[in-house]
């Protein structure tokens, strides 16, 4: 079982109140967890102007971070006064991907949260957005929120990978699973188990490799093998027959239509790196974080 002590609540700059803080309250009062929030602020006008002034420049520095972090502390005492501990602080410096990682590993966090950072297909030719290189590095896991509706899940979708072995993916599908159920345990949700077949994707394109193409006995082999891994998981962790769905198609595709027909709050899915290819077991995760339907929990295998 997941134990969730630590959530860190990654802040835009903005000083205003955003869905992913909401989740992370409600997070943190349903599984007991500490809460720390921080913003990465960073003016440019500001850092250019005390190359002429430093003095005057890191004054006025201190006076637009300590706006801020009296904001942020506001913002703690709401969350305090609902019985959460709740921290916060301001780090003057850009959001790049060195500088959240290092307060990542620095903190120790369990989950990581921050609001989906929406970017156009034509921005992400030029360049990789936060998100993007946080799905890839991030040691923690990742919650990417969209919106708060529900800003305690009521629906969560555990979306699993069965086309590789698990030893392959070392376990990530349990992991999955395990996380999904720890965290509708917690909020009180109903945990749905998915499995989407019969494809596989390289990028937004799906290559058909339906078992019809493969020779008859050895395709009724491979599904009824994928078939009884599943059952063995829905068991495992007792995920009921009515919340099971077996799905063929392009999994990010079926994965964003089944969740927005069904109303999720939640889609807990897998993803694994490997350094020097600079590709995923399964892009779905890349995939469907470019047109995530709900609010989405990034596992990784166990390091």
């Amino acid at each position: 079982m997941f134990e969730i002590r630590r959530l860190l609540l990654i802040t835009p700059s903005e000083m205003s109140r955003t869905p992913a803080l909401d989740r992370a309250e409600s997070l943190a009062r349903a599984t007991g967890a500490m809460l720390h929030i921080v913003a990465f602020d960073y003016v440019e006008a500001l850092a250019v102007a005390g190359l002429f002034d430093p003095e005057a420049m890191a004054q006025a520095r201190e006076g637009y971070l300590q706006v801020h972090r009296h904001w942020l502390e506001q913002q703690a005492r709401f969350g305090q006064c609902k019985g959460l501990n709740v921290t916060t602080e301001v780090i003057w410096a850009k959001p790049s991907i060195e500088e959240v990682l290092e307060y990542v590993n620095d903190f120790h966090a369990d989950i990581v949260i921050k609001d989906v950072q929406r970017v156009s297909a034509f921005k992400r030719v030029f360049y990789r957005p936060l998100d993007w290189l946080l799905l890839r590095d991030c040691p923690a896991l990742l919650h990417l929120v969209t919106d708060a509706r529900n800003p305690l899940p009521l629906k969560i979708l555990a979306a699993i990978d069965l086309s590789h072995l698990e030893e392959l993916t070392q376990g990530l599908n349990d992991r999955i699973l395990g996380m999904a159920a720890a965290l509708a345990s917690s909020c009180g949700a109903k945990l749905h188990l998915l499995n989407v077949s019969g494809w596989t994707v390289t990028g937004d394109s799906g290559v058909n490799i339906q078992t019809l193409t493969i020779e008859e006995s050895l395709g009724d082999a491979v599904s009824d093998a994928q078939e009884e891994a599943f059952e063995t998981l829905a068991e495992r962790y007792g995920v009921p027959p009515a919340r099971r769905h077996l799905l063929t198609g392009i999994p990010h595709k079926m994965i964003e239509r089944f969740a927005v027909s069904n109303a999720f709050d939640m889609i807990v899915l897998g993803t694994v790196h490997h350094r020097g290819i600079n590709v995923f077991i399964g892009s779905t995760a890349e995939s469907t974080l470019n047109r995530a339907p709900c609010s989405l929990m990034i596992v990784k295998p166990q390091s």
